[in-house]
């Protein structure tokens, strides 16, 4: 395959990069390049508000397993060579991975959520909140959340926590001394995953029409110094980092394969760091450290202007309500039911028999319902005759149908 900017564009002389560039498709930049096109779709001012956010945040699980699977893969392929080469594509990747992530968070910022602002769904910050809404939120961080957060101050009887791979974490620097005159400037807070990411406040907390949402990095943010007592907060930054994710398992070298992954599982939330999330105001001094506790690279170090983790947004258009009010548009795409192919495989019939009297019958998904394949396994599964089924399945949901039938 020819990539089309290398066709369009005479690799600059003497570039030791150009021999690669010149004729090959770079699969890191064409996965980029799609990523691009999903949020082209978040630009678009047809598409519903909430929609259009929704896309926003499947470029953010996208690039999630981008530097999780592809990016580490990537990473280690350079780090094993001494090939100038490759050291040149690899800057060139992480430029174009910080692109698309500013221009993802400056849509964010500047278009799409104060368009939905502007149609009653606001995401409430401390700053913004009234009195009223801060005693619910400091009632809600007392009863729902304080409970489960454990700060950690560093110091020698206390190293760096395990941070978990795309968990929220915050990191604060501390003046004063502790309970036991001890000095210990820096303080990790690990947020437990069972706690909601967005929390929708009461209809009484809103004004009329309105529909009021806080994250839970800004109730937190707002109580940080609840967390210690006796000391004052300086500085602090939201947290994430990306590990390497990819499960490698050889079947040849394993005596048992099930047990290969289950280990391989359990311990792929703790791999190699290849990225790091960290807000914008973030002080030097917090992230460089952060870089050297996890080994990383400036380049790997990436400054957001909003939460570190945009994926989690999805919990806001779940807890949304469908429609805006006062006359403004719909905020999601109509809902779409996929149509059961009628005239190609009659509903209530063998589809056994059917394909034996008429051939194979093409499904086109997801515009025609999934339903006639589960149908299909359900038979499947029935039939006495049947000895065995082989199929390939793909990311299969918690609730499976599919796994509930091949277990059956």
């Amino acid at each position: 395959m020819i990539d089309e900017r290398a066709a369009s564009e005479p690799a600059a002389s003497g570039s030791a990069a150009a021999p690669l560039r010149a004729g090959l498709l770079n699969r890191e930049q064409a996965i980029l390049a799609f990523n691009r096109r999903v949020l082209a779709q978040a630009e678009r001012a047809d598409v519903p508000l909430l929609e259009r956010l929704r896309y926003i945040t499947i470029v953010s699980s996208n690039l999630d397993e981008f530097f999780e699977v592809r990016f580490a893969d990537y990473l280690e392929a350079v780090r094993a060579s001494d090939e100038i080469a490759l050291r040149y594509d690899m800057d060139e990747l992480a430029a174009s991975a910080h692109a698309l992530i500013d221009a993802q968070y400056a849509l964010f910022n500047e278009q799409v959520m104060p368009a939905l602002a502007r149609s009653g769904l606001v995401v409430i910050n401390h700053a913004q909140r009234n009195a009223a809404q801060r005693r619910w939120v400091a009632r809600f961080f007392a009863a729902q959340v304080r409970p489960l957060l454990v700060p950690v101050g560093l110091d020698p009887a206390h190293p760096f926590p395990l941070v978990a791979n795309k968990s929220l974490n915050f990191i604060v620097r501390l003046g004063g001394r502790d309970a036991f005159g001890r000095e210990n400037r820096i303080a990790i807070v690990k947020v437990p995953r069972v706690l909601p990411r967005v929390i929708r406040l009461p209809a009484a907390l809103c004004q009329a029409g309105e529909q009021g949402f806080v994250l839970l990095s800004s109730v937190i943010r707002a109580h940080l110094a609840s967390l210690f007592p006796g000391r004052s907060v300086e500085a602090f930054s939201q947290f994430r980092i990306t590990r390497d994710s990819d499960l490698e398992v050889d079947e040849d070298d394993v005596a048992n394969l099930r047990q290969a992954l289950r280990s391989g599982l359990t311990t792929r939330h703790f791999g190699q760091a290849i990225r790091l999330e960290v807000v914008s105001t973030c002080p030097p001094e917090l992230w460089q450290m952060l870089l050297e506790q996890f080994s990383l690279p400036e380049a790997a170090l990436y400054r957001v202007n909003g939460p570190v983790n945009l994926v989690r947004l999805e919990q806001l258009i779940d807890q949304s309500d469908s429609d805006a009010g006062g006359g403004v548009p719909a905020l999601r795409f109509p809902p779409y039911e996929p149509a059961w192919p009628q005239s190609r495989l009659p509903r209530g019939e063998s589809i056994f028999a059917h394909l034996a009297e008429h051939g194979d019958v093409l499904l086109h998904h997801p515009f025609e319902s999934f339903e006639p394949v589960v149908a299909f396994l359900r038979e499947t599964v029935h039939d006495t005759d049947v000895l065995a089924i082989k199929q390939t399945i793909y990311r299969t949901g918690i609730d499976s149908v599919l796994m509930e039938l091949l277990i059956e």
